[in-house]
Protein backbone atom coordinates (compact mmCIF):
# COMPACT_ATOMS: atom_id res chain seq x y z
CA UNK A 1 0.00 0.00 0.00
CA UNK A 2 1.28 3.56 -0.83
CA UNK A 3 0.79 6.25 1.75
CA UNK A 4 2.37 8.81 -0.71
CA UNK A 5 -0.86 8.24 -2.69
CA UNK A 6 -2.62 11.90 -4.14
CA UNK A 7 -5.40 9.62 -3.05
CA UNK A 8 -4.13 9.75 0.59
CA UNK A 9 -3.10 13.46 0.52
CA UNK A 10 -6.57 14.47 -0.02
CA UNK A 11 -8.18 13.09 2.99
CA UNK A 12 -5.39 13.99 5.18
CA UNK A 13 -6.25 16.40 7.65
CA UNK A 14 -3.10 18.89 8.52
CA UNK A 15 -2.39 19.75 12.30
CA UNK A 16 -2.73 23.61 13.19
CA UNK A 17 0.81 24.60 13.86
CA UNK A 18 1.90 25.14 17.36
CA UNK A 19 1.48 28.36 18.19
CA UNK A 20 4.10 30.14 20.66
CA UNK A 21 2.87 32.60 23.06
CA UNK A 22 2.63 36.10 23.03
CA UNK A 23 3.85 38.37 25.49
CA UNK A 24 -0.55 38.84 26.59
CA UNK A 25 -1.13 35.31 26.26
CA UNK A 26 -0.57 32.77 29.12
CA UNK A 27 2.37 30.44 28.53
CA UNK A 28 2.07 26.68 29.37
CA UNK A 29 2.96 25.59 33.17
CA UNK A 30 5.14 23.28 32.17
CA UNK A 31 8.55 23.95 32.74
CA UNK A 32 10.94 25.29 29.49
CA UNK A 33 7.79 25.43 27.52
CA UNK A 34 6.92 28.73 25.54
CA UNK A 35 3.85 27.50 23.37
CA UNK A 36 0.45 28.85 24.57
CA UNK A 37 -1.20 27.29 27.79
CA UNK A 38 -4.51 27.25 26.73
CA UNK A 39 -6.13 23.89 28.52
CA UNK A 40 -6.44 24.23 31.82
CA UNK A 41 -5.72 21.17 34.41
CA UNK A 42 -6.53 20.77 38.18
CA UNK A 43 -3.66 21.60 40.41
CA UNK A 44 -4.82 18.41 42.62
CA UNK A 45 -5.78 17.69 46.23
CA UNK A 46 -5.70 20.75 48.56
CA UNK A 47 -5.72 22.86 45.68
CA UNK A 48 -10.00 22.25 44.88
CA UNK A 49 -10.77 25.38 41.98
CA UNK A 50 -6.43 26.04 41.18
CA UNK A 51 -5.85 25.00 37.65
CA UNK A 52 -2.02 24.71 35.74
CA UNK A 53 -2.67 25.91 31.99
CA UNK A 54 -0.60 23.32 29.64
CA UNK A 55 -0.38 23.38 25.99
CA UNK A 56 -2.04 20.18 24.52
CA UNK A 57 0.85 17.74 24.23
CA UNK A 58 1.78 18.59 28.10
CA UNK A 59 -2.01 18.43 28.87
CA UNK A 60 -2.33 15.23 27.88
CA UNK A 61 0.91 13.94 29.49
CA UNK A 62 -0.14 15.23 32.49
CA UNK A 63 -3.79 13.95 32.51
CA UNK A 64 -2.51 11.00 31.58
CA UNK A 65 -0.83 10.32 35.20
CA UNK A 66 -2.69 12.51 37.16
CA UNK A 67 -4.34 10.89 40.21
CA UNK A 68 -6.57 12.81 42.76
CA UNK A 69 -5.84 10.29 45.42
CA UNK A 70 -2.29 9.90 45.55
CA UNK A 71 -0.32 9.81 48.87
CA UNK A 72 -4.14 8.50 50.28
CA UNK A 73 -4.02 5.35 52.45
CA UNK A 74 -6.84 3.08 51.38
CA UNK A 75 -9.06 3.84 55.15
CA UNK A 76 -8.71 7.21 53.63
CA UNK A 77 -9.82 6.69 50.14
CA UNK A 78 -12.74 4.71 51.28
CA UNK A 79 -13.25 7.72 53.72
CA UNK A 80 -13.44 10.03 51.08
CA UNK A 81 -15.71 8.35 48.74
CA UNK A 82 -18.52 7.36 51.62
CA UNK A 83 -18.31 11.20 52.35
CA UNK A 84 -18.72 12.16 48.60
CA UNK A 85 -22.22 10.62 48.70
CA UNK A 86 -23.46 13.61 50.68
CA UNK A 87 -21.16 15.87 49.12
CA UNK A 88 -18.72 16.31 51.91
CA UNK A 89 -21.41 17.90 54.05
CA UNK A 90 -21.72 16.69 57.80
CA UNK A 91 -24.62 14.44 58.64
CA UNK A 92 -26.51 13.05 61.46
CA UNK A 93 -28.66 9.80 62.65
CA UNK A 94 -32.98 10.35 61.35
CA UNK A 95 -34.59 13.08 63.65
CA UNK A 96 -31.20 14.32 65.39
CA UNK A 97 -30.14 17.83 64.84
CA UNK A 98 -26.81 18.40 66.69
CA UNK A 99 -26.70 22.11 66.60
CA UNK A 100 -30.79 22.36 67.82
CA UNK A 101 -31.16 23.66 71.43
CA UNK A 102 -32.36 20.77 74.03
CA UNK A 103 -30.82 18.08 71.66
CA UNK A 104 -29.98 14.70 73.42
CA UNK A 105 -27.78 11.93 73.10
CA UNK A 106 -28.45 8.26 74.02
CA UNK A 107 -29.64 7.17 77.64
CA UNK A 108 -30.11 11.25 78.36
CA UNK A 109 -33.61 12.32 80.23
CA UNK A 110 -36.18 12.78 77.78
CA UNK A 111 -38.72 13.67 80.31
CA UNK A 112 -39.74 16.83 78.09
CA UNK A 113 -40.07 15.06 75.13
CA UNK A 114 -43.77 14.35 75.40
CA UNK A 115 -44.00 13.00 72.12
CA UNK A 116 -40.91 11.21 72.13
CA UNK A 117 -39.33 12.27 69.05
CA UNK A 118 -35.68 12.35 70.93
CA UNK A 119 -36.07 8.74 72.73
CA UNK A 120 -32.95 6.41 72.52
CA UNK A 121 -33.02 3.02 71.08
CA UNK A 122 -33.41 1.84 74.90
CA UNK A 123 -36.22 3.23 74.97
CA UNK A 124 -37.79 2.53 71.80
CA UNK A 125 -39.78 -0.64 73.53
CA UNK A 126 -41.69 1.01 75.66
CA UNK A 127 -42.72 3.24 73.16
CA UNK A 128 -43.66 0.41 70.56
CA UNK A 129 -46.01 -0.47 73.63
CA UNK A 130 -47.14 2.80 74.08
CA UNK A 131 -48.26 2.96 70.36
CA UNK A 132 -50.04 0.07 70.68
CA UNK A 133 -52.54 1.53 73.48
CA UNK A 134 -56.13 3.07 71.80
CA UNK A 135 -55.80 6.89 72.44
CA UNK A 136 -59.98 7.61 72.94
CA UNK A 137 -61.41 11.03 72.55
CA UNK A 138 -63.40 12.61 75.64
CA UNK A 139 -66.79 11.01 75.36
CA UNK A 140 -65.06 7.78 75.15
CA UNK A 141 -63.58 8.19 77.83
CA UNK A 142 -66.22 9.06 79.91
CA UNK A 143 -67.75 5.97 78.85
CA UNK A 144 -65.27 3.72 79.89
CA UNK A 145 -65.18 5.69 83.15
CA UNK A 146 -68.84 4.74 83.42
CA UNK A 147 -68.46 1.44 83.13
CA UNK A 148 -65.33 1.84 86.01
CA UNK A 149 -62.24 1.39 83.47
CA UNK A 150 -59.43 3.37 82.14
CA UNK A 151 -58.28 3.67 78.72
CA UNK A 152 -56.01 0.84 78.75
CA UNK A 153 -58.86 -1.14 78.80
CA UNK A 154 -59.45 -3.60 75.92
CA UNK A 155 -62.39 -5.16 74.24
CA UNK A 156 -62.52 -8.28 76.03
CA UNK A 157 -62.19 -6.30 79.25
CA UNK A 158 -64.64 -3.75 78.07
CA UNK A 159 -67.52 -6.54 77.23
CA UNK A 160 -66.79 -8.74 80.20
CA UNK A 161 -67.34 -5.54 82.57
CA UNK A 162 -70.46 -4.90 80.69
CA UNK A 163 -71.61 -8.00 81.26
CA UNK A 164 -70.70 -7.97 85.31
CA UNK A 165 -73.08 -4.55 85.38
CA UNK A 166 -75.69 -5.89 83.64
CA UNK A 167 -76.06 -9.64 85.98
CA UNK A 168 -75.71 -6.84 88.92
CA UNK A 169 -78.44 -4.14 87.98
CA UNK A 170 -81.24 -6.28 85.59
CA UNK A 171 -83.89 -6.36 87.42
CA UNK A 172 -84.74 -10.07 86.46
CA UNK A 173 -81.33 -11.01 88.69
CA UNK A 174 -82.47 -8.75 91.73
CA UNK A 175 -85.69 -10.11 92.11
CA UNK A 176 -87.63 -7.85 90.19
CA UNK A 177 -86.21 -4.48 92.08
CA UNK A 178 -85.96 -2.02 90.01
CA UNK A 179 -84.05 1.10 91.84
CA UNK A 180 -81.10 0.26 89.56
CA UNK A 181 -82.74 1.15 86.52
CA UNK A 182 -80.96 4.29 86.12
CA UNK A 183 -77.79 3.37 86.63
CA UNK A 184 -78.44 0.37 84.13
CA UNK A 185 -79.36 3.18 81.46
CA UNK A 186 -76.20 4.79 82.03
CA UNK A 187 -74.21 1.46 81.58
CA UNK A 188 -76.07 0.54 78.47
CA UNK A 189 -75.99 3.46 77.37
CA UNK A 190 -71.80 3.98 77.32
CA UNK A 191 -71.83 0.50 75.93
CA UNK A 192 -73.40 1.76 73.24
CA UNK A 193 -71.97 4.33 72.61
CA UNK A 194 -68.24 2.29 72.73
CA UNK A 195 -69.55 -0.02 70.57
CA UNK A 196 -70.38 2.83 68.04
CA UNK A 197 -66.80 4.16 68.02
CA UNK A 198 -65.73 0.41 67.12
CA UNK A 199 -63.97 -0.07 70.80
CA UNK A 200 -66.01 -3.13 71.37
Amino acid sequence: MNLNSRLFDRIRVKQAPLQVAEPEQVHCDYPGCKLVGEHRAPMGRNHEGQYFCFCIGHVREYNATYNYFTGMSDAAIAKYQKEAIVGHRPTWSMGVNRAAKGHREEGQDTSDDPIGIFRSRFNRKAAQEEAKRPRYGLAATKALTTLGLDDSADKVTIKARYKEWVKRLHPDANGGDRSNEERLREIIHAYNHLKLARLV
